[in-house]
């Protein structure tokens, strides 16, 4: 079996546990907290499997600056934001809409910032992957964002922003550096903005529980070290436009683990929503790579 086949799929229903495990920890840590703990957890992880296997390190200022500022975008201010919005009172539904322009900025920008072209028939892929996504999240969408403040609906545009912006830095960065040691750096400056923000907003609640330990474990192990590694590879391979619209996918997934761990409800339209989204992405996804630089 080819692996670079199978390998959106696999980071698709990988990185869908997230929203499992987020769900899991929530009543018993803080939410930025948490995060403090998964980026320095998941940055000695890679070191040690960056030594072990004697993986090249960045070398200069530079090399390392393009690094951090990486992390900074794809997992502080990304996964920060989503976070912080959702603890504070903007619906998960609406989160997910916001979030869910990620690919279609990442399209508008993908030429003007890398010189990709973006064809018709990934256009098309990217409107059919959203309006899929629509339908799959609709039964969050009727809560409105009455009494929601404005921080957390900045809060959320800033991750969507982060996560667009980061990827496109990433392709741009990415072409030698290595992903082991990129990654651990990547964790080390998403750790760097995070920890002081949650030490001047938070308490440090993270209760000693097995929901907290599980959800920390497997957001570093199978996250961190699995979906981000399998991210990084994709982003170097493919085109941004492609990749990014992988994400498509993750409503629907996540539709499937909540019906089947939380008996949540799962109707037709949500399920005609999930095909379209999975044809939207896989016309996205065909066609030759994009040359990297």
């Amino acid at each position: 079996m080819n692996f670079e086949r199978v390998m959106p799929l696999a980071f698709v229903g990988i990185w869908a546990t997230g929203f499992i495990a987020a769900r899991l920890v929530a009543p018993y840590t803080d939410p930025l907290t948490f995060l403090s703990y998964r980026y320095l957890l998941s940055a000695a992880a890679f070191i040690v499997i960056a030594i072990g296997l004697r993986a090249p390190w960045p070398q200069g200022a530079r090399a390392w600056g393009n690094a951090l500022f990486a992390g900074v975008l794809l997992q502080g201010i990304y996964l920060g934001g989503v976070f912080w919005a959702v603890r504070h009172g903007l619906p998960a539904g609406i989160a997910a809409l916001i979030v869910g322009l990620q690919p279609l900025l990442t399209a508008l920008l993908a030429f003007p910032l890398l010189g990709e072209t973006v064809g018709l028939r990934k256009w098309v892929g990217i409107l059919l992957g959203f309006g899929g996504a629509l339908l799959v999240l609709e039964p969050q969408l009727h809560v409105g964002t009455q009494g929601v403040a404005a921080g957390p609906l900045i809060a959320i545009v800033a991750a969507m922003l982060g996560i667009t912006l980061g990827t496109i830095w990433q392709k741009r960065i990415g072409a030698t550096a290595d992903i082991r040691t990129g990654a651990a750096a990547q964790f080390i400056g998403a750790a760097v903005v995070t920890i002081p923000i949650a030490l001047l907003t938070e308490t440090g609640r993270f209760e000693m529980v097995w929901q907290s330990w599980v959800g920390l474990l497997w957001s570093v192990f199978g996250l961190s070290v699995g979906a981000i590694s399998l991210l990084l590879f994709m982003i170097r391979r493919g085109s941004v436009a492609s990749v990014a619209s992988l994400f498509y996918l993750v409503p629907p997934v996540v539709a499937v683990f909540a019906y089947l761990l939380f008996d949540e409800t799962l109707n037709g339209l949500q399920i005609a929503g999930m095909l379209i989204a999975a044809a939207g992405v896989a016309i996205a996804s065909r066609g030759p790579r994009a040359a990297t630089r």
